[in-house]
């Protein structure tokens, strides 16, 4: 008697275990490469730009020298997607 009786509670557990739901799994999320700019996302900075306005962007600030020879400070890689924005003095 005792033989049936495990061999029952065996059947009963299986039968709750595989009548329970199953979570379906979501597909895993792809992610896109990262651009230059979402790259330096931390550490932005303001700047005035020549133009006059404010601009935001990500990387050093560099003096490059112009058409004319004269020395130009720039800020790089900034918000608007301009490489190179030159800044006013």
């Amino acid at each position: 008697m005792r033989g049936i009786g495990k061999n029952i509670m065996k059947a009963l557990t299986l039968a709750l275990l595989f009548s329970l739901p199953v979570p379906k799994l979501a597909p895993p999320i792809l992610r896109q490469p990262a651009s230059p700019l979402t790259q330096h996302a931390k550490g932005g900075r303001w700047y005035f730009a020549a133009t006059g306005h404010a601009i935001y962007c990500y990387g050093p600030v560099m003096t490059v020298t112009r058409d004319n020879g004269d020395l130009q400070k720039v800020a790089t890689f900034c918000q608007d997607g301009s490489a190179i924005v030159p800044l006013k003095d």
